[in-house]
């Protein structure tokens, strides 16, 4: 028996201290060589060049593999290509008068033209005699209803990126519209150099593609490659990722490729089969990808995914919902969009949104992918520790039950999906991998749920105190409470998995986050008011009203204000500075008490101590100083450190 097991005293878990069959000096399991990190750049004397290789498919077997959309060819002349199997007739408009051009009928549904087109045309298909943008539009900007517009051959630069390696990565989230007053681009773009500062290494960005209106979560876009108009479209986004780079920070774009908008549903029903009645998603339609036709609809999402890759110069996508992505294809979606943008550029992740606890999602593909792939300069690597393979090749997932696990603790929380959770002994497991439920019996599912994931390293999870869904999917918006944000933040930035913040957490923003939306379609918004109310149904009822998605001030009261909590900011930076100092990696010792309600983690050469209890505790620890504390600076003495209520120490 562990010691002191029997008062709930436990040693939960001790690193096993073995060399790999590959030896002790294997490489990081997700290191990237010279090209991808910050440090890589500086080593090398300067700014690195990405090499990206072209999306345009020179030996695309079916005409559908060819570039979708409107492309510059050279010499004054545009490529148009679309695919609308279902179109008794179809032509091209061109610009403001409007001038009809014939297509060419390449089989399988696909037509397409080459003709004398500058960048910035506008241009529609007329659609058995309706007038549509082009479902691959890279530019709509009048929005959805508009025309889309040709885009230049090079929107952005296309340089180094400033990302780090995963194990250096710190991911910063924010919502463009909310992050600055102007809600632009260009405003988001003056505050990078303040991030890189404090110690973030990436931006994290809402989706951007075209949605409804001018304001919205983004997670109802309709052009899945058009940079929203209201933001600055593709000019404004290409020019905030350069500021970024030129900050030392890497830009990852959160995309959904689960549903569209309904908004813009029966505008691609127009054109083909984009969706299927085989499967629903909590959404709207789900995007046919296994159903007749879906080739065609497949290729229109990873030509989506790689031209944000290459043509802007976005470091990594992150996958939003993949469990609401169903497809039993041979090869998934998800695992030949990560195939594909690693094809185009080694070092850009592919960060994956499961709500599913599957560890199959990280895992490589094939046996033969164990551990390496192919780079300019070396070999990247990853994969799972003991070599399993048929998963997904994603570098990384969201992992949920480490925020749930927290929260509960920090605030007693039991409604909901909280209701399993809330004892010392999940958090501390949390600590070793974040999947809480890997295979046991979910009481709220009621059913078994998640898989074991002790095969993946730790740099290959995602973890948070605060994300856009567990602020704005609250009733209100309310942020993490001001006593808890300290113990929150030195639990998840010093923890051996990839942290994010999400924005205005770092200085303690008081402003809440809540869901909002600008839907032109009066039956689309009052169905989201009614499902926003719908979903609260798990919860304690509300004394107020629910604020209204569709409201201007619930939008207004969301945006950042910028007020700030000093100690929490210095805090933050504190914490940020620390975990550089932390060995990467496993911890190599996790002890709780679950009555007393502490939990005591070892890593290297550093302990951390937390007290979530209501009263003050003496936690056992081997250091004799403490180097960070988020209260004061607590005593060590007769081998034990005394900290104030949910409170932290990190001691050498």
């Amino acid at each position: 028996m562990a010691r002191g097991a029997e008062h709930g005293l436990g040693l939960l878990w001790r690193r096993r201290r073995r060399q790999s069959r590959r030896g002790a000096g294997r490489a990081d399991p997700l290191a990237r060589p010279a090209g991808f990190g910050r440090g890589d750049a500086a080593a090398a004397g300067g700014d690195l060049a990405r090499p990206r290789r072209s999306v345009r498919h020179a030996l695309a077997e079916y005409p559908w593999e060819r570039p979708l959309g409107a492309r510059e060819v050279g010499d004054g002349q545009t490529e148009f290509r679309v695919w609308a199997p279902r179109a008794h007739s179809i032509s091209l408009l061109l610009g403001q008068d409007e001038r009809e051009v014939e297509l060419r009928d390449a089989g399988y549904g696909v037509y397409e033209t080459v003709v004398p087109t500058p960048a910035g045309t506008d241009y529609r298909f007329l659609v058995d005699g309706t007038r549509r943008p082009d479902p691959c539009s890279r530019w709509q900007p009048a929005g959805l209803r508009g025309p889309s517009r040709v885009l230049g051959r090079s929107p952005g630069l296309r340089g180094r990126s400033g990302a780090l390696s995963p194990h250096e990565l710190v991911i910063y989230e924010l919502h463009v519209g909310a992050f600055t007053d102007e809600g632009t681009f260009e405003a988001a773009a003056a505050h990078l150099r303040e991030l890189a500062q404090l110690g973030i290494t990436a931006i994290e960005i809402m989706p951007v593609a075209e949605f409804p209106g001018v304001h919205g979560w983004g997670y109802d876009g309709v052009y899945i490659s058009a940079a929203h108009s209201a933001y600055g479209g593709p000019a404004g986004l290409a020019a905030l990722v350069e500021a970024a780079h030129q900050a030392g920070l890497g830009v990852i774009l959160d995309v959904v490729y689960n549903h569209v908008g309904a908004s813009g549903a029966a505008a691609l029903d127009a054109f083909g089969p984009y969706f299927t009645d085989s499967y629903q998603t909590p959404w709207g339609r789900a995007i046919n990808f296994d159903d007749a036709d879906c080739d065609p609809v497949r290729e229109w999402v990873l030509q989506s995914a790689t031209e944000w890759i290459a043509d802007f110069g976005i470091d990594g996508l992150r996958l939003d919902a993949i469990h609401a992505i169903f497809d039993s294809s041979a090869e998934h979606i998800v695992a030949a969009l990560a195939r594909r943008v690693h094809e185009v550029d080694p070092h850009a992740l592919v960060i994956a949104e499961s709500g599913l606890n599957d560890p199959r999602v990280v895992r490589p593909v094939h046996p033969s992918e164990e551990f390496e792939r192919p780079v300019q300069g070396g070999r990247a690597r990853g994969g799972a520790a003991d070599g399993r393979s048929g998963g997904y090749g994603c570098d990384a997932a969201w992992a949920d039950d480490f925020h749930h696990a927290l929260r509960a603790l920090l605030t007693g929380e039991r409604e909901g999906y909280y209701a399993e959770f809330g004892a010392v002994s999940q958090l501390a497991k949390a600590w070793h991998r974040p999947h809480v439920h890997d295979g046991g019996y979910s009481s709220f599912r009621r059913r078994r749920f998640g898989a074991p994931a002790g095969d993946v390293a730790p740099e290959r999870f995602v973890v948070f105190s605060q994300d856009h869904d567990q602020v704005g999917n609250r009733a209100y918006g309310d942020r993490m409470p001001a006593s808890a944000r300290p113990l929150a933040a030195f639990c998840v930035l010093l923890a051996p998995f990839v942290p994010l913040l999400f924005m205005g957490e770092e200085y303690g923003e008081p402003a809440p986050f809540q869901f909002f939306s600008d839907h032109i379609d009066e039956q689309i918004a009052d169905a989201t008011r009614e499902g926003r109310r719908r979903e609260f149904a798990a919860f304690a009822k509300f004394d107020e009203e629910i604020p209204d998605p569709q409201a201007p001030e619930t939008f207004a009261r969301s945006k950042l204000t910028r007020r700030r909590d000093p100690e929490l900011a210095r805090l933050y930076g504190e914490l940020l500075a620390a975990r550089r100092r932390l060995p990467r990696g496993d911890a190599d010792e996790i002890e709780l008490d679950e009555r007393a309600g502490w939990l005591r983690v070892r890593r290297g050469g550093f302990e951390l101590a937390c007290n979530f209890a209501a009263d003050a505790r003496r936690v056992p620890c081997e250091g004799a100083a403490v180097a960070l504390s988020t209260h004061g600076t607590p005593r060590v003495e007769d081998g034990h450190v005394a900290l104030a209520p949910l409170s932290g120490a990190l001691i050498q």
